[in-house]
């Protein structure tokens, strides 16, 4: 009996060890599952990323700036570094949403619009007391730098099916059969009394108004069926806005040039859509 007893407690020692072994086993198992899901999820995360947008710099292809308008230039320079990070955040804020031209015509769009505006603004700031530069414009469009999707949604999906829209109140074939029609303030009768020096670039303007207007409703038909809840608050509203405003301001200039600038008909720029 006593000679059992060391057989029977090694048997033990090992059932223990081996209990013990399974044990640790499971939890390096675990553990590793644990690890991998982590690591899955970062590269989710990464994968979800919306890239960045870059816009070429306006300063270095400017001119001299002269003195009387360093100050104007300066705060346009300064508002563009400012469109541009609103537009990135605008970016990171909708991962996920829109479908295949989302980025394009809720953020790219908008952006190059208020650009166009700004950059306008600093070449008639120079253009007061030296020569107006020429094609600055063309600094104005951006582009979606690495990491992004055209649809901001980590890949390029297709975009909503009518009755998906229609589902969620977007631009839609049988919910919105005549699609609407776009209606904006009329400017000409909120104008002051038009120097002669300006009557025609003020003319030309309005009917560039009239133009933007036209150009969104043919968006407005050709769409019906795309898109999702804001859709055409996004890719059609707003860039019409941001159009209309810059045209607007043109206005402005050109009236104040050689009177009393015209306030106030910033508000004239937003548009609605009447049904």
């Amino acid at each position: 009996m006593s000679r059992a007893l060391p057989k029977y407690s090694k048997r033990r020692v090992a059932f223990i060890g081996g209990a013990a072994a399974v044990a640790l086993s499971g939890a390096v198992i675990a553990g590793s599952a644990l690890a991998g899901e982590t690591s899955q999820k970062a590269q989710a995360t990464t994968k979800a990323s919306p890239g960045t947008i870059s816009c070429p710099a306006v300063a270095p292809s400017l001119p001299a700036v002269p003195a009387s308008a360093q100050a104007e230039v300066n705060r346009n320079l300064a508002l563009l570094d400012t469109q541009i990070a609103e537009a990135n955040k605008r970016l990171r804020e909708t991962v996920g949403q829109g479908g295949p031209n989302f980025v394009q015509n809720a953020i790219l769009g908008p952006l190059k619009d208020k650009r166009v505006a700004t950059i306008n603004r600093i070449a008639t700031a120079i253009g007061r007391t030296a020569a107006r530069p020429q094609g600055l414009d063309s600094l104005a469009p951006c582009t979606l730098g690495a990491g992004g999707a055209t649809n901001n949604t980590g890949g390029n999906a297709a975009p909503p099916t009518p009755a998906a829209s229609q589902a969620t109140g977007g631009n839609t074939g049988s919910g919105n059969t005549g699609a609407g029609t776009i209606s904006c303030p009329a400017v000409a009768p909120s104008l002051p009394a038009v120097p002669a020096s300006a009557q025609a670039e003020v003319n030309r303007n309005l009917a560039l108004l009239d133009t933007q207007i036209a150009e969104a409703n043919k968006r407005l038909r050709e769409t019906v069926g795309q898109g999702g809840p804001n859709f055409v608050q996004n890719a059609i509203l707003g860039p019409l806005a941001s159009k209309r405003s810059a045209t607007i301001d043109r206005i402005a200039i050109s009236i104040g040039r050689t009177a009393a600038k015209p306030q106030g008909l910033g508000s004239l720029a937003a548009c609605t859509l009447t049904r």
